[in-house]
């Protein structure tokens, strides 16, 4: 009877293993779990990442720098992208927006974000300026990708169902108010227009302001009572062209997946050419400078001349792109400064605005009855409204209903949740024509219409 063979041979009596293959082996797992990522920090990482935010926030102090800032945002805005996509139906209606800007607000005030955490991101993203950047970053690099056919025909057409939608949801918006109890002047000087007034900065604090001179009020106690209807409003919109995604997977006839209408796509960052060529990541650099230029001319216009900033820095790339300025080249790199702005910062910005941006009391206090169904009305009407008329311009209804829903949306930090919801980020050129011009439109008209209404 022969004996079993040594377990530590093979058949042809070699050793089975050697010290070199067991200790590859034993990296070969431990890579595994590096490649495990939470969003784009690998598990490890993210692991250290938490260890390193607590031990600062025991200190007492944590760090508003940069990279402080960069290790919180990233821990936070990943983690809750991860898991509203996991969540079932909620990850198919842009549950990871809302999870990344509505939960954070939440857990700030109820302290599970700790003060010093909540603190130290506040004062970076108001010091820094990084939602302006990141909107910068999107419009321009957006439109420096864009097929010049489609860049004209889409800023003539959108005013359109714009205006149609605009002024629809505000007849509509208002009866609704009334017939829930509201006077006319509530339901529509504190409740519709606000909604369609271009956000807090822009919209809500010159309404109040005008509102405060013909009331002879103080501004504070006028702003307190629009601001909550407008962050119901962009709340809304996000949930409502988070559903119109779902719609446009089940519908394809009635997107454009990111465009206003048939032809090329707005900004494909996929595209390849026949023999495609590494990225030149100067010319990504340049594009990144190109970017940061065309913004600080928009701010050097508003401190002189009082015009938003984003629309000064959108009609001065937009014509540079319409006379064939930028060179393909450059246009690659805008592109490549746009996908990685869209695909990876948006996370820790919508995370960041949470903190910052979305004052919790504020947020909750509109839900009442005669609010929410106000509310809820008047984007609804705005969206479907964009919906319909998109076919009498020939684009796609669900992609211009986002456009028009950005018009309700609170300011830049609504664009970016109602755009990140439906998945089309690309639109972030036309979502800026709905709320800066048309925010601006709403509080001149809305201010001139007070004065001799009330």
């Amino acid at each position: 009877m022969s004996s079993l063979p040594n377990s530590d041979h093979n058949t042809n009596g070699q050793p089975s293993s050697t010290p070199d293959a067991s200790a590859t082996g034993w990296r070969e797992k431990w890579w595994r779990i590096v490649d495990m990522k939470v969003g784009v920090i690998p598990v490890p990482i993210y692991i250290l990442l938490f260890l390193l935010i607590v031990a600062f926030t025991l200190t007492g102090k944590v760090p508003s720098d940069l990279t402080m800032s960069i290790a919180i945002l990233s821990f936070g805005g990943f983690f809750f992208m991860q898991l509203g996509r996991w969540l079932p139906w909620l990850g198919l209606m842009g549950g990871a927006a809302i999870m990344c800007f509505v939960v954070p607000s939440a857990m700030v005030f109820y302290g599970i974000i700790p003060p010093p955490v909540a603190q130290a991101i506040d004062v970076f993203v108001k010091s820094s300026n990084f939602l302006y950047l990141y909107i910068a970053a999107i419009i321009v690099g957006s439109i420096l990708s864009m097929d010049r056919t489609v860049l004209i025909a889409g800023f003539l057409k959108i005013f359109v169902p714009l205006a149609i939608s605009s002024i629809t949801a505000m007849v509509v918006g208002t009866l609704i108010g009334m017939a829930m109890g509201m006077t006319f002047q509530r339901s529509l000087f504190f409740t519709v227009l606000p909604i369609m007034a271009g956000g807090l900065g822009e919209g809500a604090i010159p309404l109040s302001m005008g509102y405060s001179g013909v009331l002879s009020q103080p501004q504070t106690e006028i702003f307190a009572q629009i601001i909550p209807v407008v962050m119901l409003g962009s709340f809304t919109a996000v949930v409502v062209c988070g559903l119109l995604n779902v719609l446009g997977k089940r519908y394809p006839t009635l997107t454009g997946e990111g465009r206003l209408q048939a032809g090329l796509l707005n900004v494909d960052i996929n595209r390849k050419t026949a023999a495609p060529e590494p990225i030149d990541r100067a010319m990504i650099a340049t594009a990144g400078v190109t970017i940061v230029s065309f913004y600080l001319v928009g701010v050097l216009a508003q401190r002189l001349f009082d015009f938003p900033a984003p629309i000064t820095m959108l009609f001065l790339i937009v014509a540079a792109k319409l006379a064939q300025l930028i060179s393909p080249s450059l246009e690659d790199g805008g592109r490549e400064v746009y996908a990685f702005f869209s695909r990876i910062v948006t996370w820790p910005l919508l995370f960041a605005m949470g903190i910052s941006y979305t004052p919790w009391q504020s947020f909750v206090s509109a839900f009442t009855l005669q609010t929410v169904v106000t509310v809820v009305a008047t984007v609804l009407t705005l969206i479907g409204t964009g919906f319909v008329t998109a076919r009498l311009v020939k684009m796609f209804p669900i992609d211009v209903a986002v456009v028009v829903g950005c018009h309700s949306g609170q300011g830049g930090t609504g664009d970016i949740a109602i755009l990140t919801a439906a998945n089309r980020m690309s639109l972030m050129p036309f979502s800026q024509i709905a709320t800066r011009i048309g925010g601006a439109i709403t509080v001149t008209c809305a201010i001139l219409a007070f004065q001799h209404l009330v």
